[in-house]
Protein backbone atom coordinates (compact mmCIF):
# COMPACT_ATOMS: atom_id res chain seq x y z
CA UNK A 1 0.00 0.00 0.00
CA UNK A 2 1.19 3.40 -0.89
CA UNK A 3 2.49 6.17 1.83
CA UNK A 4 0.86 9.03 1.83
CA UNK A 5 2.52 12.62 2.37
CA UNK A 6 0.15 14.77 4.46
CA UNK A 7 2.64 17.90 5.25
CA UNK A 8 6.64 18.25 5.13
CA UNK A 9 7.34 15.88 8.36
CA UNK A 10 4.08 14.02 8.47
CA UNK A 11 3.48 10.89 6.53
CA UNK A 12 0.82 8.42 6.62
CA UNK A 13 -0.07 4.92 6.07
CA UNK A 14 -3.64 4.63 5.31
CA UNK A 15 -6.62 2.58 7.00
CA UNK A 16 -7.71 -0.44 5.58
CA UNK A 17 -11.41 -1.45 6.20
CA UNK A 18 -11.61 -5.26 5.44
CA UNK A 19 -9.16 -5.83 8.42
CA UNK A 20 -10.47 -2.63 10.34
CA UNK A 21 -6.99 -1.25 10.55
CA UNK A 22 -6.22 2.12 11.55
CA UNK A 23 -4.42 5.16 9.83
CA UNK A 24 -0.60 4.74 11.23
CA UNK A 25 1.46 8.17 10.97
CA UNK A 26 4.83 8.79 11.16
CA UNK A 27 6.51 12.27 11.98
CA UNK A 28 10.10 13.37 10.99
CA UNK A 29 12.16 15.33 13.00
CA UNK A 30 15.50 16.38 12.25
CA UNK A 31 17.26 13.98 14.95
CA UNK A 32 14.67 11.31 15.26
CA UNK A 33 11.11 9.68 14.10
CA UNK A 34 8.21 8.56 15.64
CA UNK A 35 4.96 6.87 14.68
CA UNK A 36 1.28 6.87 16.09
CA UNK A 37 -0.21 3.91 16.72
CA UNK A 38 1.77 -0.08 16.90
CA UNK A 39 -1.50 -1.55 13.87
CA UNK A 40 -3.22 -4.66 14.12
CA UNK A 41 -0.89 -7.19 14.20
CA UNK A 42 3.66 -7.72 13.53
CA UNK A 43 2.56 -7.99 9.58
CA UNK A 44 0.37 -4.51 9.76
CA UNK A 45 3.92 -3.49 11.07
CA UNK A 46 5.66 -4.68 8.85
CA UNK A 47 3.87 -3.70 5.89
CA UNK A 48 4.26 -0.24 7.35
CA UNK A 49 7.83 -0.25 8.20
CA UNK A 50 8.53 -1.93 4.33
CA UNK A 51 6.14 1.17 2.72
CA UNK A 52 8.61 3.79 4.84
CA UNK A 53 11.62 2.19 3.73
CA UNK A 54 10.87 2.65 0.32
CA UNK A 55 10.76 5.88 0.56
CA UNK A 56 13.80 5.85 2.13
CA UNK A 57 12.70 7.29 5.71
CA UNK A 58 13.88 5.97 8.81
CA UNK A 59 12.28 3.55 10.99
CA UNK A 60 10.76 5.09 13.94
CA UNK A 61 12.59 5.19 16.92
CA UNK A 62 9.09 5.63 19.04
CA UNK A 63 5.92 4.43 18.35
CA UNK A 64 3.24 6.45 20.51
CA UNK A 65 -0.29 5.04 21.17
CA UNK A 66 -3.81 6.74 20.82
CA UNK A 67 -5.94 4.26 23.20
CA UNK A 68 -5.59 0.36 24.10
CA UNK A 69 -7.76 -1.18 21.06
CA UNK A 70 -6.48 -4.37 19.50
CA UNK A 71 -6.35 -2.59 16.09
CA UNK A 72 -3.99 0.27 17.11
CA UNK A 73 -2.04 -1.71 19.69
CA UNK A 74 -1.47 -5.02 19.28
CA UNK A 75 1.55 -4.57 16.62
CA UNK A 76 3.60 -3.51 19.63
CA UNK A 77 5.98 -6.88 19.66
CA UNK A 78 6.86 -5.87 16.02
CA UNK A 79 7.88 -1.93 16.09
CA UNK A 80 10.99 -0.43 16.21
CA UNK A 81 12.31 1.50 19.09
CA UNK A 82 10.08 1.89 22.18
CA UNK A 83 6.57 2.84 22.90
CA UNK A 84 4.64 5.29 24.19
CA UNK A 85 1.36 4.98 26.37
CA UNK A 86 -1.03 6.74 28.76
CA UNK A 87 -1.04 4.87 32.16
CA UNK A 88 -4.33 3.49 31.84
CA UNK A 89 -4.13 2.33 28.07
CA UNK A 90 -0.88 0.46 29.76
CA UNK A 91 -3.22 -0.72 32.15
CA UNK A 92 -5.73 -2.49 30.10
CA UNK A 93 -3.55 -4.28 27.52
CA UNK A 94 -1.52 -5.72 30.21
CA UNK A 95 -5.33 -6.88 31.84
CA UNK A 96 -6.24 -7.94 27.97
CA UNK A 97 -2.78 -9.68 28.22
CA UNK A 98 -3.59 -11.60 31.50
CA UNK A 99 -6.95 -12.51 30.05
CA UNK A 100 -5.37 -14.09 26.44
CA UNK A 101 -3.36 -16.23 28.93
CA UNK A 102 -5.73 -17.51 31.31
CA UNK A 103 -8.34 -17.99 28.62
CA UNK A 104 -6.76 -18.41 25.00
CA UNK A 105 -7.43 -16.21 21.62
CA UNK A 106 -11.37 -17.61 21.44
CA UNK A 107 -13.04 -15.01 22.55
CA UNK A 108 -10.85 -12.24 21.33
CA UNK A 109 -11.17 -13.74 17.63
CA UNK A 110 -14.89 -14.07 18.14
CA UNK A 111 -15.84 -10.16 18.74
CA UNK A 112 -15.56 -9.21 15.36
CA UNK A 113 -14.85 -10.24 11.68
CA UNK A 114 -12.09 -7.78 10.85
CA UNK A 115 -10.02 -9.70 13.78
CA UNK A 116 -11.02 -13.10 12.16
CA UNK A 117 -9.27 -11.47 8.84
CA UNK A 118 -6.26 -10.11 10.85
CA UNK A 119 -5.64 -13.36 12.43
CA UNK A 120 -6.14 -15.99 10.25
CA UNK A 121 -4.87 -19.62 10.00
CA UNK A 122 -4.01 -19.51 13.94
CA UNK A 123 -1.79 -16.70 13.66
CA UNK A 124 -0.72 -15.63 17.41
CA UNK A 125 -2.44 -13.11 19.29
CA UNK A 126 0.56 -11.52 21.16
CA UNK A 127 0.05 -8.54 23.68
CA UNK A 128 2.44 -6.30 25.14
CA UNK A 129 2.97 -2.97 27.55
CA UNK A 130 4.33 -0.11 26.28
CA UNK A 131 7.79 0.51 27.30
CA UNK A 132 7.40 4.28 28.22
CA UNK A 133 4.44 5.42 30.41
CA UNK A 134 2.95 8.96 31.26
CA UNK A 135 -0.03 10.31 33.18
CA UNK A 136 -1.21 13.50 31.63
CA UNK A 137 1.06 14.88 28.68
CA UNK A 138 4.40 14.89 27.55
CA UNK A 139 6.10 17.02 25.30
CA UNK A 140 8.51 15.62 22.53
CA UNK A 141 11.14 16.93 20.53
CA UNK A 142 11.98 15.17 17.66
CA UNK A 143 14.35 18.11 16.47
CA UNK A 144 12.51 21.14 15.23
CA UNK A 145 9.28 19.25 15.08
CA UNK A 146 7.75 19.69 19.22
CA UNK A 147 5.14 16.75 19.43
CA UNK A 148 2.54 17.28 22.16
CA UNK A 149 0.78 14.02 23.72
CA UNK A 150 -1.88 14.46 25.55
CA UNK A 151 -4.99 12.68 27.20
CA UNK A 152 -7.97 14.12 26.46
CA UNK A 153 -11.96 12.99 27.68
CA UNK A 154 -13.83 11.95 24.43
CA UNK A 155 -16.42 9.50 24.20
CA UNK A 156 -14.71 6.17 22.52
CA UNK A 157 -12.94 5.47 25.18
CA UNK A 158 -11.42 6.95 28.51
CA UNK A 159 -7.55 6.09 27.73
CA UNK A 160 -7.67 8.27 24.64
CA UNK A 161 -4.74 9.83 23.84
CA UNK A 162 -4.50 12.72 21.02
CA UNK A 163 -0.89 13.84 19.27
CA UNK A 164 -0.66 17.64 18.59
CA UNK A 165 2.09 18.58 15.45
CA UNK A 166 1.86 22.54 16.43
CA UNK A 167 4.36 23.24 14.00
CA UNK A 168 2.78 21.34 10.92
CA UNK A 169 -0.85 22.57 12.86
CA UNK A 170 -2.23 18.52 12.79
CA UNK A 171 -4.04 16.83 15.44
CA UNK A 172 -4.06 13.24 15.47
CA UNK A 173 -6.94 11.88 16.71
CA UNK A 174 -6.84 7.80 16.79
CA UNK A 175 -10.79 6.99 17.18
CA UNK A 176 -11.43 9.30 19.81
CA UNK A 177 -14.32 10.72 17.73
CA UNK A 178 -16.53 7.83 17.81
CA UNK A 179 -18.99 5.61 20.30
CA UNK A 180 -17.90 3.05 22.31
CA UNK A 181 -17.18 -0.63 20.86
CA UNK A 182 -19.52 -2.54 20.47
CA UNK A 183 -22.57 -0.90 19.91
CA UNK A 184 -21.22 2.55 19.19
CA UNK A 185 -23.49 4.31 21.93
CA UNK A 186 -22.14 8.43 21.71
CA UNK A 187 -21.38 10.32 25.23
CA UNK A 188 -23.14 13.20 24.93
CA UNK A 189 -20.96 15.27 27.31
CA UNK A 190 -18.27 13.93 26.00
CA UNK A 191 -18.46 14.55 22.39
CA UNK A 192 -18.97 17.93 23.40
CA UNK A 193 -15.68 18.47 25.71
CA UNK A 194 -13.79 16.59 22.79
CA UNK A 195 -15.58 19.59 20.29
CA UNK A 196 -14.35 22.14 22.55
CA UNK A 197 -10.76 20.72 22.75
CA UNK A 198 -10.27 20.41 18.93
CA UNK A 199 -11.91 23.76 18.38
CA UNK A 200 -9.13 25.31 21.09
CA UNK A 201 -6.23 23.16 19.11
CA UNK A 202 -7.18 24.74 16.02
CA UNK A 203 -5.50 22.57 13.59
CA UNK A 204 -5.24 23.19 10.10
CA UNK A 205 -5.91 19.25 9.48
CA UNK A 206 -7.32 16.48 11.79
CA UNK A 207 -6.44 12.71 11.18
CA UNK A 208 -8.80 10.27 12.51
CA UNK A 209 -8.23 6.99 13.14
CA UNK A 210 -10.50 5.29 10.20
CA UNK A 211 -10.68 7.60 7.74
CA UNK A 212 -9.22 10.19 5.12
CA UNK A 213 -7.84 13.92 6.93
CA UNK A 214 -10.34 16.35 7.55
CA UNK A 215 -10.68 19.92 8.46
CA UNK A 216 -11.78 20.85 12.03
CA UNK A 217 -14.71 22.09 11.60
CA UNK A 218 -16.11 18.84 10.20
CA UNK A 219 -14.83 17.07 13.25
CA UNK A 220 -16.58 19.79 15.55
CA UNK A 221 -19.57 19.43 13.23
CA UNK A 222 -20.07 15.52 13.13
CA UNK A 223 -19.19 15.22 17.34
CA UNK A 224 -22.04 17.77 18.20
CA UNK A 225 -24.72 16.57 15.21
CA UNK A 226 -23.62 13.14 16.74
CA UNK A 227 -25.44 14.47 20.23
CA UNK A 228 -28.82 15.37 18.17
Amino acid sequence: MRLDRLTERIWVYPYEEERDRPNLSYIRGDRWSLAVDAGHSDDHVREFYQALENVGLPLPELTVLTHWHWDHTFGMHAVHGLCLANERTNLYLSDFRAKLEKEGPAFFLSMHESIRREYLNGKPVVVTPADLVFRRGILLDAGNCPVRVFRAEAPHTDDSTLVEIPDEKVLILGDCTGGTFPDWAMDHALAVKLADTVRKLNPDVCLPGHWTPLAPDIVIEDLLNDIG
